[in-house]
């Protein structure tokens, strides 16, 4: 669980306004976030089957936000998967 200032940072770069939480890009940024603190908890809890289920949806609904902004908007992926870090 992020905490609201982490949350802050990761849509500091990517928002497209002030006040946007709702953007592909906004909600791409989070959920990275999201995922890399996950993969580290899960390093330590190897066990943690419930948090890996978790884990295995943020990054679906990572994929399919991904997918829809390539679509609507290239420039605009292009820009956030170099600014994240993202391989396709």
């Amino acid at each position: 669980m992020l905490s609201k200032l982490q949350k802050q940072r990761a849509l500091k770069d990517t928002r497209r306004h002030d006040a946007d939480t709702g953007s592909p890009e906004a909600q791409v940024s989070i959920l990275t976030k999201q995922i890399n603190a996950l993969s580290t908890h899960l390093r330590q809890n190897a066990k943690d089957f419930h948090s890996r289920r978790g884990l295995l949806q943020m990054v679906a609904d990572r994929r399919k936000q991904l997918r829809y902004l390539e679509r609507k908007d290239k420039k605009s992926y292009d820009a956030l998967i170099k600014k994240l870090g993202l391989k396709k």
